[in-house]
Parts: C-alpha cells; structure tokens; sequence
C-alpha cells in the first residue's frame, strides 16, 4: 500500500523544479501570473533573496509540489491509498487529492504565507535525540508557559514554538542538561497560540472558496486522522495554531497498512518517516500510546483515562485537578449536591488549572425534580464548563439538551463547532441509542420555541449526536444494571458504527468502557475489546483525594471482590434502580432491600405490622417514623418542592417512599462524615473493581490508601496495561511462550 507526502516550510531550496517548469510551462505561467512574480526566477535564481521569506517560501513549495505530483501521476497511474503533508505539505496533498485546483491552492498559499509573514515576536527550536513526551516533559520543568510543542516530526524531532525570549531562555536551559537543539531561522512561532490573529484572519480569507472534500484520504496535521466530509475549511484554519502531529501521522499509515512512502517536492520527511518506523518496529508500548488518539486529542489529554463523578462530591476538586495536571480527565462529583457546592467546586477546579488542562463536571440526572437539573445548568453555563459527565439519564431531557446546543457554533465551512462536549455513561442499548442520536426534535423545538437556543444552534444540533463520547457501564459501584463487559461493549460498538454511518457525523464518536476496572490487566482487556479510553471509578474512591471520610477509606483499603452488594437507589427507589455497595461490616444491604421489599408489599406506612414498624424505628431510623415524616416535609418546603409533600399526603404508597428515602440520605451522610456511632448504616457505593485493586497491590506501599494518589494509581494501570499489551504481542508474534 502506498501513500504520497509532501514536505513543508524548511524543504527550499535554491534550484528546485527546475525540469518541473520546463515540463510544464504553461502551469508555471498561471503561477506567476496570479502571484505577480516569475516563479521560475524565484525557485531556480533567487535574485532577490526572497526564496526563504514565509510569503515567498510557501507559493513556491506548493507550485514545486504540485507540478511534481502531476509528473509522478503521469508515470505512475495507480492511486495512492494516502496523501499527506507536513504544514504547508498538507496543501499539496489536498490538491493531489481533488480538494481544490490548482489556482484555489495557491491562492490559498500565497495568502497563508503573507499572513504568517506579519507574525513577528516569536521563534521555534527544533530538538533532536528526544521524542514528543520527553521535551514537553523539559519545557513544563522549566515553566515555560508560553511555550509548546509544535512540530512532532518523529521520534527523534520535536519543534518547540512560542514567544522569541522565552525561545532563547529555553535554548540556554536544554544546553545545561546537554540537549542538542537549533534555532530555527524563522519568523514567527507557527503552530502556537501567537498565530491566533492569522489563523482569524485566514478563516474570514476561506469564507470565499467553496473548498470540497478529498477523493483520496488526506490526513490532517492537526488530528493525525483523515479529513472528514465538509471539514476541509474549518481544519485548514486550525492547522495554523495547532501542532503538526507528523509522528502520529505516519503511524496511523503505517497500521492502515502502507508500506511505501513516496515524498514529492523535496526529500526532508522520507527520514522523519524512517525514525518512526524503526522506532514502531522496537518500541515498548507505551501508556500514552494506548487507546484513541481522536479521543486525546478531543479532549487535551496525555492519557485515555478518565475517572468518574462520585456522587455527594467524594470525585473531590483535588481529585480532579491532580488528574488534570497529569493529563487524565477527571469529573467532580455533584449528585447530591446544591447548585452552591457546585459552584465552588467548579470555581477551585478553574483556579488550580490551567486553562489548556482537562477537567469536567458530573451531571446526574433528576427524575424528581427537572427544575434542579436546569439550576446545574445554569451554573454549568456561567462559568463556561466545557465538558460534562452525563449519569442515570433514560431519556434526553431539555436541561441536558440546552446545555449541549447552547454549546453549538457554525463553523468557517458550515460544519458544527461543539463547544460543550457531553461524556454518556450508558449501561442499556436504548439510552444508548439516544445519546448517539441527534437531540429529538420535539425537545428543539420547545427550547426554540421558549428562547433558549437559537435557530442556528437548532438546525446545527441535527447534525451532531448528543454525545460524541458515549462510556459503556458494565457492572460497577454505584448505579450498575449488572452488565457484562464482553457482552455490552462489542454489542454497543456495533450500534455506534450503525449510529455513524446512519447520520453521517462529521466527527469520529468514541466509546469507552467503565465498570470492573481495577488492575492493569482488565485495562489491557478494554482495549482489546475495542475501547477508546477507560473510565475508573470505585479505585478512586480509597484515594487522599477522595473526599469521603477516612473511616471509609480504612474500611475500602481492605475488601476483597466478594464484599459488595446491591441494593436499592435512593434517589430511583420507586423505579427499582440498584446501586452496588460495600457489603463488608456493614447492614445497608440487607436494610436497603427490606425497605424496598416493604415498599412493594404494602401500601403505606400505616400499613407497615406493628412490630416491622417498631424495628424500622428502633435500628433503621432511630426516631419514630411520624418524626421522619416531618424532617422529609420540612426538607421539601425548604427546597420549593410542596406541591410534593401534597400530594403525598393523598397518596400514602408515595409518602411511604419519601420516607423510606430519608434512610438512604442519612445512610450516606454518615459515611461521607465518618460518624463511628452508627457504622452498620453505612451506605458507602462501590464494585468489586476495588477488591481487585487491592489484591494488586497488597503487600506494596499502595496497599494503604495512605499511598494512593489518583494520578499514580492511573499511571499504575496505564502502564501495566501496556505490559500485559506487550507481552500479548510478543507471544502472538512467536518471540515467547
């Protein structure tokens, strides 16, 4: 399989295309009459000494490139399987692959290159010897802010791009620790967050082509994928800010199956292109290397792993902000928890991160009260929280909705811009199937209709699902429905592909898969199946930054994967719905299902025998159940909810279910203060995942969670994932047994 590449900036050369032009004058004509100078003049003499100048550089690689691909076409008649270029390279490939004509293409170039032209301030460094990881490693140790990796060219390569002084602080800094480096003679630092006002201007400059999609596959500098129907615009205007992901770029090719590389226009990538296969050919895997780069790059990660929003905010800010720091996406855990509390959290989470480090926001569904979740809304959307985890919702309501669409931008090309990014944990095909549809356009339609999001974001919502991360549940602490992983995720999978191909959806959807993960070789498991990230949860729970009580993490630290449960949700007791947990020296289970099983055999309280009464008041609640009854109605007055308390004096079955929900309530409050006067009542969520990871790590300074970072016990799984994923491979390459 053969794919055809074309170099970028820094492949110039004086005397270049000198048998392209005489090959094809005529083209060579239409150049230099739409650029104003003789092409030919300025690549084969350079009287002027302009070859080097951005605004010069960039019209003359493409007019090279272009001719030398309709050379190569000539003589060799087959069709590539790939095109691709390096930076202004991409340009090229495009043409090659039908995107634009020739003219179209150089227009494009010319006013690319002007525009980065005019970017003064700032520089670039390439670094040889290290690979991407390990530089972005030495830029953080020195707190180069303003820096960042631009070019990840192989391997061996990387160009670090920013502001011109922190450029020349950074060169004495890798000198001291005795890093080969070189100045690039640049005049600008392209690819960085400095050509914002170029890549702006260039976007407006697009609005006038009407540029289409390739014939061929091109894959893109900034996602390291193919372009997506109708995005060529939109990515053209990004490639200028993002980094050349040239590394992963070659990769994806070489496990799509190339095997030969063509280079047309200059000879500088052939041995890019050489260092990552050999470095493919002897590389150990590695935990970054694992799962979806579309994934990471969604959403600025280092790793695909996530950690989920533990209810009554245990997924603590700390939690998450360790994790945002080490490259993992974290959620803060809100069920719960008032509109206040989420707040604070959101506002410390934002205070401690960069802006540039993942974090997210749990959004639990309400089945009670709808007019709670719009108040999480309106706190999401106020401090502009860019990612939610979506949890217990069976049907697309208009909170949810209004804060996926408000989010909905029209991109330069017409495409969908998602500026707020929905996370579904799903555990059931059919909320599946809805979070990977489109919003319904009866919950559109009420919300246009009542102001709260425009027609625009209307007509661009039907073109994108409600998710584009869907994390397939299987049994885990918590709300579980008990699923099994190797029966769920592939069944799951296969609805996405379906989802896809049935709505035509510019952007890949990724699917993760959460439930049991606990030690490394469950993680390597979920890759296998064909994640695309893993989500944690119950592991995290017996972390320092998990904010539940430290008696409840002595209790976690030493389960074994036979010491949960299930019992009855309180916040869906009427529905039915179970969450798992910890069984070990506690009575919640046993307590949680009598009180469910006494819910569906009687029809109120005072329906209740006289001695099961006496018993509920005595060890359950420890008060009479008159007074129960009044602590709930004093609790749904307080929160404008007494309309319920209404009509549940009407209907006794529904009253006998808000009181018995007060045992839920007080069961986990307990636990989350660590009270020892009442610890049988314990309501403390957690799976069997747990019980896994300790027998891990017993007898290792992690077996007390005394030890246990959320970011380490991560980086533990990740990296023995890739042991196991390496052993794996090893065997079925015939080198062990």
């Amino acid at each position: 399989m053969k794919a055809v590449i074309f170099p970028g900036q820094g492949a110039q050369v004086k005397g270049m295309g000198r048998e392209l032009f005489d090959a094809y004058p005529e083209q060579a004509d239409q150049a230099s009459d739409l650029l104003g100078y003789s092409i030919r003049e300025l690549c084969l003499e350079d009287p002027r000494r302009e070859l080097n100048r951005t605004e010069f550089t960039q019209p003359a690689l493409f007019v090279v490139g272009a001719l030398a691909h309709r050379q190569w076409r000539e003589q060799h008649p087959e069709v590539p399987a790939f095109y691709a270029g390096h930076s202004l390279g991409e340009y090229c490939a495009l043409h090659a692959a039908g995107a634009f004509d020739f003219a179209t293409g150089l227009r494009l170039v010319r006013r690319r290159g002007e525009l980065m032209a005019r970017a003064d301030g700032g520089g670039m460094i390439a670094v040889t010897g290290l690979d991407r990881d390990q530089v972005t490693a030495l830029v953080r140790e020195g707190e180069f802010c303003t820096l960042s990796v631009a070019n990840d060219n192989s391997p061996q390569q990387c160009v670090v791009s920013g502001d011109a002084e922190s450029i020349d602080e950074l060169g004495t800094f890798l000198q001291d620790r005795g890093v080969r480096w070189v100045r690039l003679r640049v005049s600008g630092g392209f690819h960085s967050a400095l050509m914002r006002p170029a890549q702006q201007e260039f976007r407006r400059f697009l609005d006038a082509f009407d540029l289409g999609t390739p014939d061929v596959p091109v894959i893109a500098n900034a996602t390291a994928r193919p372009y997506a129907p109708g995005t060529t615009a939109g990515v053209l205007a990004d490639q200028i800010v993002q980094p050349v992901r040239w590394t992963e770029t070659v990769r994806h090719l070489l496990d799509a199956g190339v095997t030969d590389f063509v280079e047309l226009g200059g000879t500088v990538l052939t041995k890019l292109v050489e260092q990552t296969r050999a470095a493919s050919r002897t590389s150990v895997l590695r935990p970054q290397d694992l799962g979806s780069a579309a994934f990471r790059a969604r959403h600025g990660l280092r790793f695909a792993y996530v950690a989920g929003g533990m209810y009554r905010g245990i997924a603590s800010p700390d939690l998450v902000t360790r994790l945002g720091r080490a490259g993992m996406l974290g959620f803060l855990g809100t069920g719960g928890s008032e509109p206040a509390e989420i707040e604070r959290g959101i506002k410390e989470i934002q205070a401690a991160l960069a802006e540039d480090q993942p974090y997210g926001v749990n959004f639990i569904a309400n089945h009670d009260d709808p007019a709670a979740e719009e108040a999480v809304v309106d706190v999401l959307l106020r401090h502009g929280v860019r990612l939610v985890e979506a949890s217990a919702f069976i049907q697309m309501t208009p909170a949810l909705v209004r804060y996926r669409v408000t989010g909905l931008r029209r991109g330069p090309g017409g495409e969908p811009v998602c500026g707020h990014r929905v996370l579904a944990k799903v555990s059931r095909p059919e909320v599946a199937a809805a979070f990977l549809a489109p919003p319904p356009d009866a919950v559109l339609d009420r919300l246009r209709a009542d102001g709260a999001i425009t027609a625009e974001q209307a007509e661009l919502a039907r073109r994108v699902p409600m998710s584009h991360d869907v994390t397939v549940e299987a049994d885990s602490g918590g709300h579980t429905d008990g699923g099994i992983p190797t029966v769920l995720l592939p069944s799951l999978l296969e609805l996405r592909r379906r989802a896809q191909a049935e709505h035509g959806y510019a952007e890949p959807i990724c699917m993760g898969l959460a439930g049991g993960i606990g030690t490394p070789a469950a993680v390597a498991a979920a890759f296998v199946l064909g994640a695309d990230y893993v989500l944690t949860g119950s592991v995290n729970q017996c972390t320092v930054e998990a904010a539940t009580s430290d008696t409840v993490k002595d209790m976690l630290q030493d389960i074994d994967v036979q010491d949960t449960d299930y019992a009855p949700a309180g916040d869906m007791f009427e529905l039915g719905s179970r969450v798992q947990v910890l069984r070990k020296g506690v009575f919640f289970p046993s307590r949680g299902n009598k009180l469910h099983a006494l819910y569906s055999h009687h029809d109120g309280i005072d329906d209740l025998p006289a001695k099961t009464r006496a018993q509920l008041e005595r060890t359950y609640f420890r008060k009479p159940l008159d007074d129960v009854w009044a602590d709930v109605v004093a609790h749904l007055r307080a929160s404008g909810r007494a309309e319920l308390v209404e009509r549940a004096e009407k209907q006794p079955k529904q009253k006998m279910a808000l009181i018995f929900r007060r045992y839920f309530g007080y069961s986990a409050r307990i636990a989350l203060e660590g009270s020892r006067e009442d610890k049988v009542n314990y309501q403390v969520h957690t799976g069997p995942a747990l019980g896994s990871f300790n027998q891990w790590v017993k007898g290792t300074p992690h077996e007390s969670w005394r030890n246990r970072h959320v970011d380490e016990i991560g980086l533990l799984l990740l990296d023995g994932a890739a042991q196991h994923l390496a052993a794996f491979s090893r065997v079925a390459k015939g080198q062990t047994t």
